[in-house]
């Protein structure tokens, strides 16, 4: 069985294009081989509020675990909790070059954002390193990466191979994986840009967690077209296409097939917004009995931070081991 890893920053909530791009794929495909860690270690590279930081991080585990990832058959863990990850991050700072860093897409998009005048910390530059650790620790043959994290994979790779070429066959080399394509949720006020949880616009974002009165409301307010015509155009008709699309994925359809069952937006918005409210209900459900059990989460997070550790580990004290460090 192969072994994977997937994880998620807890830097923003998360939306509807998160959970059908993503969290739906990992619940589907869960294994005791899936590793699913909720990295508030990197949140910490640019500036966060603590409280903030404790809430997100907490809220984030909890729609892992009501999206139905079982922590009992998969591994669902906080970063933090699991000390390895740090401590492997420092021998793969010591094992990447400045130039490769420097050349990091993400780290020059978020300085530029921060400016001069802002604080841009070391965390932020050396971020790639603690990401290696991330993926070379559970021994990861396949993780799944989107366009926007190809570099950040090629980098944990050019670390590996380097770090076996010094030291000796440590560190499994881990292979790209083509995520499973789901439905293409774009920004309900902006339909000609991927919704985001980092988007300027709250009103064209859909919420995993949004109550059933905000989710009918920016459902309606969603921008369409003023030709009138109900039909399946992501080219041409982008904001009807997306409100198909919402359809489509809450009530199994198919897109083009539903389209044809309207003639005006106002019963369309109105049935989309409906089919979304009972397509999240479960999860809706599950989280709030989430929140009032708190003694299970934290036991299902120590459950998972335990099978992290067991793997982790190993894989830290083989390359410690190999790197010259004395042992205790």
């Amino acid at each position: 069985m192969t072994r994977v890893l997937s994880c998620l920053q807890p830097t923003g909530d998360i939306t509807l294009g998160n959970y059908l791009g993503a969290i739906k794929h990992w619940v589907d495909d869960q294994s005791s081989e899936s590793f699913h860690g909720v990295v508030d270690l990197h949140a910490l590279t640019v500036s966060v509020d603590p409280e903030q930081l404790r809430a997100r991080t907490l809220s984030t585990a909890l729609v892992l675990l009501a999206a139905g990832l079982d922590p009992e058959s998969t591994c669902v863990f906080v970063q933090s909790h699991v000390p390895e990850h740090a401590q492997l991050s420092w021998l793969m700072t010591c094992t990447v070059s400045y130039g490769e860093l420097s050349r990091m897409t993400q780290f020059k998009d978020k300085s530029d954002k921060i400016g001069d005048q802002g604080f841009i910390s070391a965390g932020l530059f050396t971020y790639p390193a603690l990401m290696a650790a991330d993926i070379l620790l559970y021994d990861a043959e396949e993780v799944p990466v989107g366009d926007d994290q190809r570099q950040h994979l090629e980098i944990t790779r050019d670390i590996a191979q380097r770090f076996n070429s010094r030291f000796g066959d440590t560190f499994v080399v881990p292979k790209a994986a083509i995520p499973k394509v789901g439905a293409r949720i774009m920004d309900l006020q902006d339909p000609t840009s991927k919704m985001s949880k980092s988007a300027d616009s709250p009103q064209g974002t859909v919420l995993l967690l949004d109550d059933a009165k905000t989710l009918e409301k920016k459902i309606k307010r969603a921008v369409t077209d003023t030709d009138g015509e109900v039909r399946f155009d992501p080219a041409t008709k982008p904001g009807l296409a997306n409100l198909l699309t919402i359809l489509a994925v809450a009530t199994g359809g198919d897109p083009a097939s539903l389209a044809e069952k309207y003639t005006q937006y106002g019963p369309l918005k109105t049935d989309t917004a409906a089919a979304l409210i009972e397509f999240l209900r479960p999860v809706h459900e599950r989280f709030a009995e989430l929140q009032a059990n708190p003694d299970y989460v934290s036991k299902a997070l120590a459950t998972g931070a335990d099978k992290a550790r067991a793997v982790a580990s190993v894989t830290l004290d083989r390359a410690m081991t190999n790197a010259g460090l004395l042992h205790r």
